[in-house]
């Protein structure tokens, strides 16, 4: 596919701040007529401009209000290690992130728990078991002052 025009930039933003809009709520947002917006989403999607639809969960409505930012450095750097971290990472319910990043640590998590007790037993019994992990260095979320998955487009 091309490199999305200015009308499908304007759906994605529009999609991106509220998943549930009906093609015909879209058109009238673009100025165009249903049909060609259906095309032009359908298009979006089976380009990969569009990965998923998802319900964004209250997590303190479900007692998961603790939020911790965990930092990973590994026991050592190759291939088989990394992905055997990332493997085991993918297993844990509580990390809803994974990022691979640069600097003094080795990736990234976000996790999400109900309170201290139980992320002190998330680091004991979940990520303690993880055998590639050298260090982990967590940094506790006080408020969440802004939180959006959309694209500033």
């Amino acid at each position: 596919m091309e490199q999305p025009d200015d009308t499908d930039l304007h759906l994605l933003k529009l999609l991106g701040e509220d998943s549930e809009v009906t093609i015909k709520e879209l058109a009238a947002k673009v100025n165009l007529s249903p049909t060609p917006v259906f095309e032009r989403v359908k298009k979006l999607k089976a380009n990969g401009y569009i990965k998923k639809y998802i319900a964004l969960i209250d997590a303190e409505k479900l007692n998961y209000g603790l939020i911790v930012f965990c930092n990973i450095k590994l026991k050592q750097h190759d291939k088989s290690i990394g992905h055997e971290f990332v493997t085991d990472i993918m297993r844990l319910k509580e990390v809803v992130e994974c990022y691979n990043i640069s600097g003094d640590f080795d990736f990234l998590l976000k996790v999400y728990t109900r309170d201290m007790k139980h992320y002190q037993d998330f680091v004991f019994n979940k990520l303690g078991s993880v055998k590639s992990i050298g260090s982990a260095h967590s940094t506790f979320v006080m408020c969440e002052n802004k939180n959006s998955y959309n694209i500033n487009l």
